[in-house]
């Protein structure tokens, strides 16, 4: 088996040693001469259709045609005509009868890369494909007979997609009879060199220019690089050192900036120290200071628009000489509001020019000002209930539900 796989990485063209890459191509190589459907997973530039023409080439149909199909890339108005064909007549420019991928590619294998972004109508095609090896071009009647051998592939997880009913569960398990997981570049860390120097070397070769020699550190900066783009990006990362390094002898530092954002994954990030803990919670608290003084600030709009709005003239002047007064700073604010809050004392209110003091008896239930501002807009427009829940800034529903609530019918 090994012999087998190391033949197929020469055939192929592929790079790497990795267990999983290993076992991926094993897999890979078993089920090519059978016609078993293969679901093929894996992120983005990792290499998928490689897989998808080794088991064609391995397989019987190896003399039959072979098409790779990108399925993101067809327009949902047209996919179902590309894959299944349709006759003259059956859509504005159906000019001719023309045959569809599944038909032109009989005794063959057919590759649909990007599965999850069919659409559920087509989606439906297809199973009926794989169960009866039937179809009918678009706009005709007729059943057709095809045999084809199908591989797809997708990067996204399709169980999620099937979850939010975006793709067919029963289509799945047609699809995945035969699972093979492509392994991302990060989980191949110490083939990553090797395809780097295989990128830079045929980019030497074929511009007859000086190779590239990576120094330690900056081979270790390309093992510890999360390579989100896999191997499509690091052939890019490869042919830009390649093209725009002045110095052949490229360093870590040379390297990071073609990877500039290598600084924010890579570098460590301090945890201990007393400065460090300091300065963490020094920051931690303006930030909570901050948010409670808008909060404060909101909460004085609120209550001002609030008197406003149900011209509660005399509460409109507390309100506003109680939030203008010197004392309502965000140090001496919170423990007198906590204190009132907690021994429901009555409120003192002072009135500027004079030196009386009247006590008033204040409720802080929300239920009893909402009746008390019910009843005052009520009052306001002679019981007319539309006016009044439009001055409220309320829907006319709600007041209802409200009055209903609060037996003010009565």
């Amino acid at each position: 088996m090994a012999d087998e796989i190391q033949s197929i990485k020469q055939r192929f063209g592929i790079i790497g040693n990795a267990p999983e890459l290993n076992y991926a191509l094993s897999i890979a190589s078993r089920v090519a001469p059978t016609n078993l459907t293969v679901l093929i997973t894996g992120e983005s530039g990792v290499g998928k259709e490689i897989f998808s023409q080794i088991i064609h080439q391995f397989s019987t149909r190896k003399h039959g045609p072979f098409i790779a199909v990108n399925c993101g890339a067809i327009p949902e108005g047209t996919i179902d005509s590309e894959l299944f064909g349709h006759v003259k007549g059956s859509f504005t420019n159906a000019l001719d009868d023309r045959k569809g991928y599944f038909e032109t590619v009989t005794g063959g294998t057919i590759f649909l890369d990007d599965v999850g972004e069919l659409p559920l109508g087509t989606q439906a095609r297809l199973l009926r494909v794989l169960e009866s090896g039937e179809f009918i071009r678009v706009g005709s009647s007729k059943t057709q007979k095809t045999d084809v051998r199908v591989v797809a592939a997708t990067n996204v997880d399709l169980h999620k997609l099937i979850s939010e009913g975006k793709f067919r569960e029963d289509l799945f398990y047609r699809l995945n009879t035969v699972p093979i997981t492509v392994p991302s570049l990060r989980e191949r860390k110490e083939d990553i060199f090797l395809l780097f120097r295989k990128f830079t070397s045929d980019f030497s070769e074929k511009y007859r220019t000086p190779s590239i020699i990576l120094d330690a550190e900056a081979v270790e900066l390309l093992k510890n690089y999360t390579w989100p783009g896999n191997i499509r990006e690091l052939k890019n990362i490869a042919e830009q050192v390649s093209v725009l390094s002045t110095d052949k002898q490229v360093t870590a530092e040379d390297l990071l900036h073609f990877i500039p954002h290598t600084r924010q994954q890579t570098l460590p990030m301090i945890t201990g120290g007393k400065n460090g803990s300091e300065i963490s919670e020094r920051e931690l608290l303006y930030k909570v200071l901050f948010d409670m003084k808008k909060d404060l600030n909101d909460l004085k709009q609120f209550v001002l628009h609030m008197a406003e709005a149900n011209q509660l003239k005399t509460d409109a002047a507390v309100g506003s000489e109680f939030f203008e007064s010197p004392h309502n700073d965000l140090q001496t604010i919170i423990p007198q509001m906590s204190t009132e809050l907690h021994t429901k004392q009555p409120v003192v209110i002072n009135h500027s020019g004079t030196h009386a003091h009247e006590l008033v008896e204040e409720s802080l239930s929300l239920i009893d000002k909402e009746k008390e501002l019910i009843t005052k807009a009520l009052n306001k427009h002679k019981g007319k209930r539309k006016d009044a829940a439009l001055d409220l800034g309320i829907s006319e529903r709600t007041l209802y539900r409200k009055i209903k609530e609060y037996n003010l019918d009565e």
